[in-house]
């Protein structure tokens, strides 16, 4: 799905995970940009997936077990 989506929405996508979580790094910090890269690489390893729940129209990246 992610070949699927403009790179604009892509980006909005993932920033909004990455907020939306407040994803855990550990002690150190890192950039939004590598946080971003960080996303894309589980992206594209199939660890996470892009949903669309067409109820509330909304998008999401969720564990890909989750989906199992």
């Amino acid at each position: 799905m992610p070949q699927q989506l403009s790179a604009e929405a892509l980006i909005g996508v993932i920033d909004e995970f990455i907020h939306r979580e407040g994803t855990e790094y550990g002690h150190q910090s890192y950039t939004l940009e590598e946080k971003r890269q960080a996303v894309m690489a589980l992206l594209s390893d199939g660890s996470v997936v892009i949903s669309y729940d067409s109820l509330s129209e909304s998008t999401s990246i969720v564990n890909a077990e989750e989906l199992e």
